[in-house]
């Protein structure tokens, strides 16, 4: 049995294939970030499904893509926790972007491949090999265009009164914007960018109003100026995404492409399903 994972900030698909690529069943848990998360937090977080729970000692590979896991050294942190979980498992951790490639990309074809969901990242392709020039450094001073991005501008616009009255109402009738109640999640509680990014999905439902729309723009030209423009060939193959923040806007997504004469390619909203037809076809 094999295990393959697609990890966020927030949430992690699991499915479990055999050799056919005959799925055996699917699951998800809370996100297993490395970068945010201790080992027995992680632990805890699989040992609550049953199915993974049960898959302990039957599985043989598990192959795990996920956010956080772009250095060495959280490779090695979190291959040993699943080592210790899955004792007869070969165990594999790449960088979520991998997953966005392998589910993206045609085999042996370039491209520049980004991530905007919870958090963002953006890569090149070369058909071989994943190139990256901008090395995140997470959720506080990065992730240009993201869901924890969008969110923190939201919670700043309605906090200094720069918010349209009629959408503050909704806001309000939405969350809980009580400040106490904000700083507990941003500073007391686990995973304050999947918070954050929790916002984001007012962003969505809202994005015909002109305020929202401001909001988007800036996000993804940042993005662009900032990520997809580090590639000098940027304009010469496609760009692909994965993510719920480039699935659902992606209209203005491809507004801002149009305007910067960039190739958007594939959208994803999740890669989980084209890594079942890309390990199936990687035996």
């Amino acid at each position: 049995m094999k295990l393959i994972v697609d990890s966020g900030s927030t949430k992690a698909d699991w499915i479990a294939i055999d050799d056919h690529g005959k799925i055996l069943f699917t699951t998800q848990t809370l996100g297993l970030n490395p970068e945010i998360l201790e080992g027995d937090e992680i632990i805890a977080r699989i040992d609550d499904r049953f199915d993974i729970q049960q898959s302990k000692k039957t599985a043989t590979h598990l192959f795990f893509y996920g956010a956080g896991c772009g250095t060495d050294r959280m490779k090695i942190a979190l291959t040993t926790v699943f080592q210790a979980y899955f004792p007869n498992a070969k165990v594999v951790v790449e960088e979520d972007t991998y997953a966005a490639v392998y589910a993206t990309t045609p085999k042996d074809e370039k491209a520049i491949v980004c991530i905007l969901g919870t958090g963002s990242n953006c890569s090149y392709f070369d058909g071989t090999q994943l190139h990256q020039k901008v090395q995140s450094l997470g959720y506080i001073v990065m992730d240009d265009s993201s869901g924890n991005v969008f969110g923190k501008e939201l919670i700043r616009k309605y906090y200094f009164n720069k918010m349209p009255a009629e959408l503050a109402v909704e806001f309000e009738k939405d969350f809980d914007v009580d400040p106490d109640f904000i700083k507990n999640k941003l500073y007391k509680e686990a995973n304050p960018n999947a918070y954050l990014a929790t916002f984001a999905k007012f962003l969505i439902q809202h994005k015909d109003t002109e305020f929202c729309q401001k909001i988007i723009r800036k996000g993804m030209k940042s993005f662009v100026k900032n990520y997809v423009q580090q590639y000098d060939n940027c304009k010469e193959v496609p760009v692909h995404f994965v993510g719920s923040i480039a699935y659902y806007l992606k209209d203005e997504l491809q507004h801002t492409f149009d305007k910067y004469n960039l190739q958007l390619g594939n959208v994803l909203r999740r890669p989980i399903d084209g890594l079942i037809s890309y390990h199936v076809a990687n035996k």
